[in-house]
């Protein structure tokens, strides 16, 4: 059921309110990242120079059986920790899944976790470590900072350009009960770590190297465009837009190509970087309820929700769209906005699918609504705004 607008607006307001309150307009977080080729390796040495001896790998099977998390974690093999696995993540990570993991965790008696892979096993990742000291139901903690205050010190090394969630405090996780996304957030969450390795990116696949490229893409303008701007948000975010608009076309043409994959990888990084600040925004709302409803990828989503919210938004985004123009390559919001679509539409991404049905708008749009609302885009939408959308992407 949509809520009636002036409950929408104050809602809006009062989590604008506080998080102004909690976290203020300074940026708080820390970030550290290893960065090129190698870097995997430096950032296992450095888990071995914190003498943990245990350490749970989370990741996802077909990961570690091409090889990849092996190739990843052979430093700390090399100095003898023990390396306890779990790699039960699956895309959409569940809330089951990270039972699994969590008691792995404690029988175990692992002092440290490693995350590899793409943006759902570090989702997956941060909750289980947040597990270490709490017996609570990790479905408590969904909000603003819910999550425990500690927990297991966690490391990151990204397969993939996109998600940000190397550099982010927040996680989102698949409630099985009704199939919605629900978004964790925590300062304990927030990676001690990560390496930004592009020799890990050399054999992905073409569809994920662009899906997980316009993911990164949309959190760079998502946190661009907004009403609240924070820290370092406005520069990463610059920083993010331009690097895909850049990188992402050499690396899809030629996948070996080096510092076209590091390129990727910073811009993704930035991307984190710019919403763990500000958060995402209305194209997340509507995109995150694609992926709970149909299992769409998350890139994927992004990709086709992207253009038709920053059209939808018109004046509001405009000054700001006019500012990201020059990243993109054009001049003017509108051109800045074909651009994003044009470059979709390159990298082989699809503008609508058929897995979306006409009879599910209703629905998808009460969700998109309801968790819009948390979030400071420029407007808030409305669910006319979002039946518009959906129409456009439905095939």
């Amino acid at each position: 059921m949509i809520k009636p607008m002036f409950l929408r607006r104050a809602k809006r307001q009062f989590n604008f309110t506080m998080a102004r309150m909690l976290f203020g307009d300074k940026s708080t977080a820390p970030h550290f990242a290893l960065v090129g080729s190698g870097s995997a390796n430096h950032l296992c040495q450095r888990i071995v120079d914190s003498r943990h001896q245990r350490v749970l790998i989370v990741t996802d099977k077909p990961l570690r059986d091409l090889g990849l998390v092996d190739r990843a974690c052979e430093t700390l093999v090399k100095a003898g920790i023990d390396l306890i696995w779990y790699d039960g993540v699956q895309p959409d990570p569940t809330f089951s899944q990270v039972r699994e993991g969590a008691e792995i965790l404690r029988e175990q008696a692992c002092t440290a976790i490693l995350a590899v892979g793409g943006g759902s096993s570090m989702d997956a990742a941060k909750i289980i470590a947040a597990t270490l000291n709490s017996t609570d139901e990790p479905e408590s903690w969904a909000g603003i900072n819910k999550a425990p205050e500690t927990a297991a010190p966690l490391y990151a090394i990204p397969t993939t350009a996109g998600t940000g969630s190397e550099a982010t405090m927040g996680a989102v996780i698949t409630d099985e009960g009704d199939q919605s996304k629900v978004v964790i957030s925590g300062a304990a969450l927030l990676p001690v770590a990560v390496a930004l390795d592009p020799d890990l990116l050399l054999a992905l696949p073409p569809a994920i190297t662009a899906a997980t490229g316009l993911d990164a893409l949309t959190h760079g303008v998502e946190a661009y465009i907004g009403i609240w701007s924070r820290g370092t948000s406005a520069e990463t975010a610059r920083m993010c837009v331009g690097g895909v608009a850049q990188w992402l076309p050499r690396v899809m043409a030629e996948p070996s190509d080096l510092e076209a994959r590091l390129g990727m990888s910073m811009a993704a990084y930035y991307g984190g970087v710019a919403i763990n600040q500000v958060n995402v925004g209305a194209v997340h709302a509507i995109a995150h309820q694609l992926g709970a409803f149909y299992h769409l990828p998350h890139g994927v989503a992004n990709a086709m929700v992207l253009p038709h919210v920053l059209r939808v938004f018109g004046d509001s985004a405009k000054a700001r769209l006019e500012e990201l123009a020059p990243l993109m390559g054009v001049s003017g919001a509108v051109a800045a906005i074909d651009a994003m679509e044009s470059l979709r539409e390159s990298v082989g991404l699809p503008g609508n699918s058929e897995a979306i049905k006409a009879a599910d708008h209703g629905k998808i749009t009460a969700r998109a609504l309801d968790e819009s609302d948390g979030y400071f885009s420029p407007r808030i939408l409305t669910a006319p705004d979002v039946e518009q959308v959906l129409r456009a992407i439905t095939a």
